[in-house]
């Protein structure tokens, strides 16, 4: 796999906030924290891919107007995670396997807290498994009429 070059790596940045990556942050939890979700973001919807570098720090400080040490601080959990390795003197790259560790990790998060309180949703309304699958069966079919016409 080859490593994308810093400038590269700024692009794809530049490109993803365009589409998804909101520069807003709000209030709910700390920005470092933000940064390194919407990294991850990047990782699981493959724009950041095993080998990567990451936009470098000062970059990503200029480009959304946050302290470096805010930035650092983000990329340090993901560091701490495994999800990204630091190479003096080059950057940081994401690691081979971080996608599939990352989704693994949410997969179990999902399934420990998010699914408990869906079921108990689906409960309290008296929805059945028909009611559920037909909701999904006509989104299924609305995605695929319109990818039809792109």
């Amino acid at each position: 796999m080859q490593a994308l070059g810093r400038g590269q790596a700024k692009g794809r940045l530049k490109d993803y906030k365009a589409g998804n990556m909101d520069p807003n942050w709000n209030d709910n939890q700390p920005i470092y924290r933000q940064l390194r979700d919407k990294v991850v973001a990047m990782i699981l919807e493959d724009v950041l891919k095993d080998g990567d570098a990451l936009p470098s720090v000062r970059n990503v400080a200029a480009e959304y107007r946050l302290n470096p040490l805010t930035v650092l601080k983000g990329y340090q959990e993901l560091v701490d995670d495994d999800l990204v390795e630091k190479k003096r003197g080059l950057g940081m790259f994401v690691t081979a396997g971080a996608k599939t560790k990352l989704l693994k990790g949410e997969r179990q998060r999902f399934l420990d807290q998010e699914w408990p309180l869906v079921v108990a949703s689906i409960g309290r309304l008296g929805l059945s498994l028909d009611d559920l699958m037909g909701k999904v069966g006509k989104k299924k079919a609305k995605a695929q009429a319109g990818e039809k016409e792109s």
